[in-house]
């Protein structure tokens, strides 16, 4: 029987966002943007639910006087990636 994907990270944009802040330390909102070719509207609403799940950390600041949103990937964060990368190779190799 096949394990449920994690809908969170099911949806196209999440799961970019979440590959891509496995790969780094912590990465700018201008930076993620422009890496998934999203709108800045829909990647806020979507860091808002990856945030919601406790799967990233968003901090806001200041750089000069310009906002700065900052994400990183928490523990939880890393282990449903790894889990949902898991499930999907499960799928893969049970034709």
């Amino acid at each position: 029987m096949f394990k449920d994907l994690d809908p969170l990270l099911h949806a196209q944009l999440r799961l970019a966002v979440m590959s891509l802040l496995m790969s780094v330390a912590s990465a700018e909102f201008t930076y993620i943007r422009e890496k998934t070719n999203s709108t800045a509207g829909n990647l806020s609403v979507q860091l808002d639910k990856l945030s919601a799940a406790g799967y990233i950390a968003v901090e806001k600041s200041f750089k000069g006087k310009k906002p700065l949103t900052t994400c990183t990937i928490t523990k939880k964060g890393i282990k449903a990636f790894e889990d949902y990368v898991n499930t999907l190779k499960q799928y893969i190799h049970n034709r």
